[in-house]
């Protein structure tokens, strides 16, 4: 497109310096020329020298080396050698578009590349519907799994029920429930907040009076039994040991506090799973720490072994004035 149309102002003698020939060459040797200046200097080559300027200069003095050769020439065959040429020396610039795709001359690579972007359109069409079918079918595929799962829920809430009501019937005719405190009494009809559902209130009160007890009243109350079990474990091994300590006294005393330790780790465990059943935020519990747990039970110890010596001093003291 840039060279369309445009008319050399080199000479001859500056075309054949540009293509590095001497005057009298050959066909041949200007072809040869040509393509490995082009090669060397086309913009859209991988070359390190690639300049469109310096190709320009390059293919004005080939077309004036050409017209020169081709006014030379008289005879026949050497015109159809020339035309054979020209055809040749722009076949670079076939390539040069249509993604590279067929051969022939450039009308004849234009309909094969018009053929292979319909086939390529024609493919991504393909593609694209085959893609909404899979992503259709995968949706209704996890829909239906969804649905098999909530059926099963649902049976599985409909058979614990039958099995709840089996157990109550059950219970019933054996007469576990004859000797039910306030048999035969009237129950409280209303509580007095409006708020509140009345057979809601009346459930919860039933369980209440029958020492029902929350999952997390439960877990609170194991949790406080089970520390306090641990520091006065710990204090009454370090009570057994003795002060100040021997070697073998310190090896034992290292390892009660690593089975503290681990058990302090297991604690930790049921104040999450307590924190996750808690309905009030503001009753969950913080995990215990071993450092300071022992620190203390040391302090317990100490504060124990002073109380335990000044009994003594007083004890002593009272011998003496008798």
């Amino acid at each position: 497109r840039m060279l369309s149309g445009y008319k050399p102002t080199n000479n001859i003698k500056d075309s054949y310096k540009i293509l590095e020939l001497e005057e009298g060459c050959s066909l041949d040797d200007v072809r040869n020329s040509y393509r490995n200046l082009a090669k060397k200097y086309h913009p859209d080559s991988s070359s390190g020298m690639a300049d469109s300027k310096a190709f320009i200069r390059v293919e004005e003095a080939y077309r004036v080396v050409l017209g020169d050769l081709t006014g030379k020439q008289k005879s026949e065959p050497g015109e159809e050698e020339e035309d054979q040429f020209k055809s040749k020396s722009l076949q670079h610039r076939h390539y040069l578009s249509f993604e590279g795709v067929g051969i022939g001359t450039p009308s004849q690579r234009e309909k094969q590349y018009m053929q292979f972007r319909v086939d390529r359109a024609t493919e991504q069409v393909l593609e694209y519907r085959q893609q909404r079918l899979e992503s259709r079918y995968a949706s209704s595929d996890l829909s239906r799994a969804m649905d098999v799962r909530q059926s099963k829920k649902v049976k599985i809430t409909q058979a614990v029920e039958r099995l709840v009501e089996d157990l109550i019937q059950e219970s019933m005719a054996k007469g576990d429930f004859d000797n039910l405190r306030g048999k035969g009494k009237p129950l409280q009809k209303f509580s007095d907040s409006p708020h509140i559902d009345p057979m809601t209130h009346n459930l919860n009160r039933i369980l209440i009076d029958n020492g029902y007890q929350p999952e997390w009243i439960l877990l609170q109350k194991e949790i406080r039994e089970t520390i306090k079990r641990l520091r006065k474990s710990i204090v009454a091994s370090r009570r057994k040991l003795g002060e100040p300590m021997t070697l073998l006294e310190q090896k034992q005393w290292s390892q009660i506090c690593e089975q503290f330790a681990e058990d302090i780790r297991k604690l930790n465990k049921r104040v999450d799973n307590f924190n996750l059943v808690v309905p009030i935020l503001s009753r969950q519990m913080v995990h215990f720490s071993t450092d300071k747990e022992i620190l203390r039970a040391q302090k317990t110890y100490e504060a124990v072994m002073d109380k335990v010596s000044d009994s003594d001093m007083k004890e002593n003291e009272g011998e003496e004035g008798k």
